[in-house]
């Protein structure tokens, strides 16, 4: 293979990105290496949700587990928020969670979105800790204390709406001056009265939405908030539904208001949780609502909205691509919404962009700078007809390189010291049904999972690696033997 050609090639931002919610309180987190081979490709961030209550009793206990109570009949009736523990901060263990998953998300070519909530009364010496420990990983986006407008979370029974306001914007300035490769999320009610041209607490969190870098409303077209303490039955008070275009336009209206707040400043708006709750609508309404919601996006002739965050991969209910086995947990059973969710993540306009450049020399470097700017190599490959072995290997020289590779619309993973990636799942889905040409595209992000802070001024936000040449690609159209005559038994 080393006598082809390659291109430099540029890993730009979808139309509309996509991120992915992966474990929660209803819910553990899925490794990225079963994720990537159900849906065929990565996505720009991986959505984790983490609790940090450090001055409380049982902390870093989880809360259901350390202040387990058979009384307590939803879900967020614990002292503090019954999400998994955040590890860092100043207990200060970063071989622990979440950080452990955030280098597996960063290895297979995606950002790392943290959702953390956080006791406002906390010094800024824990905030700096957190700061400090999110300098690695490359272009964070970080949501603290989200649903801010809400009345649930541990943070709004202990502060005013006023206080938790300003904690943000204190949390967004530190965050500023010691982890620039970090954005903050303000994630808040946005407009919720249709008769109203104000957000929910618009007094409060004005100067919070005029200092966060990114505006983000949660929006579920359909909720059962009253799980698993019961079920959704017709006429139950702990379920609603409402439709894709209201969701929709209700959150325009939000990202109208945010903008006026911010004097026409224009920032990115996402929805940091978007589904519709299968309890409430079943598994095929559930789809139809998806479906809808993403075709109000590309309808849409003017792009305001930025990305949303599907909730989630696996959910122990019905809020899930996979719901988890009952039996064991480890065990995820596939919902239809997977099936269309694949469909949708594949469709151009929520794909991320690929442009090919100059012809490139090796050995060649490459530059990982996030889901939404790398540049990697490409290599045009002839197919004659649909593969029966399409393989690629790596020798000495390149097995220790960590690689995301694309071809005909599918994403591999290719991890430090693997020998050989078979792509032939390209080819299951998509079968070619002519001769053509398809390019193998090749990107490097960081095989710890974390920049290098000796690679230069800009390693927060930028890995650099260094390809000394091709690998070998196997490319075979036809079975390695003819089939022998079959007798067919009685006959």
């Amino acid at each position: 293979m080393e006598s082809y050609k390659a291109n430099q090639i540029h890993l730009g931002p979808a139309s509309c990105a996509v991120d992915l919610g992966d474990g929660s309180e209803r819910g553990p987190y899925i490794n990225q290496d079963y994720i990537l081979q159900k849906l065929g490709r990565p996505h720009r961030a991986i959505n984790l949700m983490y609790c940090y209550y450090p001055l409380d009793e049982g902390f870093p206990g989880r809360a259901s587990v350390v202040h387990a109570n058979p009384s307590v009949s939803f879900a967020w009736d614990y002292p503090y928020d019954d999400y998994f523990t955040y590890k860092g901060g100043l207990i200060g263990d970063k071989d622990d969670e979440p950080f452990t998953y955030m280098r597996d998300i960063r290895r297979h070519g995606q950002d790392v979105l943290l959702t953390l909530t956080i006791d406002p009364h906390v010094s800024d010496e824990h905030l700096i800790a957190i700061a400090k420990d999110l300098t690695t990983f490359g272009r964070v986006s970080l949501r603290i204390n989200h649903e801010a407008t809400g009345n649930w979370f541990s943070f709004n029974r202990r502060c005013t709406y006023q206080e938790v306001a300003d904690f943000y914007v204190r949390f967004h300035k530190i965050i500023k001056q010691y982890a620039p490769n970090v954005s903050t999320i303000l994630c808040i009610g946005g407009i919720e009265n249709p008769k109203s041209e104000e957000i929910v607490m618009e007094k409060e969190f004005a100067e919070a939405v005029r200092a966060t870098d990114i505006w983000s409303v949660d929006k579920y077209m359909a909720l059962h908030w009253g799980w698993p303490y019961d079920i959704a039955e017709p006429g139950g008070k702990s379920h609603k539904r409402e439709s894709a275009s209201e969701v929709y336009e209700m959150t325009r209206r939000s990202y109208e208001r945010f903008k006026y707040l911010c004097d026409g400043k224009e920032k990115p708006m996402v929805m940091s949780e978007c589904n519709a709750d299968g309890d409430v609508t079943g598994p095929y309404d559930q789809v139809d609502m998806i479906r809808n919601f993403c075709e109000c996006i590309k309808r849409d002739p003017v792009h305001w909205f930025s990305g949303f965050t599907f909730y989630q991969f696996r959910d122990d209910g019905r809020l899930g691509l996979e719901v988890s086995d009952p039996n064991n947990a480890s065990v995820g059973i596939e919902q239809p919404i997977l099936s269309a969710y694949k469909d949708i993540i594949a469709d151009p306009f929520f794909s991320p962009s690929i442009e090919v450049q100059d012809e490139v020399s090796f050995p060649a470097k490459l530059r990982w700078g996030g889901s939404e700017d790398s540049d990697g190599v490409s290599v045009p490959l002839t197919f004659s007809a649909n593969p029966h072995f399409a393989e690629v290997y790596f020798d000495e020289e390149l097995l220790p390189l960590n690689l995301m590779m694309e071809i005909n619309g599918r994403w591999f993973y290719k991890a430090p010291g693997t020998k050989c990636i078979d792509l032939m799942p390209a080819f299951f889905e998509k079968p070619l049904t002519e001769a053509c040409e398809l390019r193998l595209n090749i990107f490097a992000p960081p095989a710890s999972g974390e920049n290098d802070p000796s690679q230069g001024q800009d390693w927060q936000t930028n890995y650099y690696s260094v390809l000394p040449k091709l690998p070998t690609v196997r490319l075979r159209f036809a079975p390695i033997m003819d089939a022998k005559p079959e007798k067919l038994l009685g006959k």
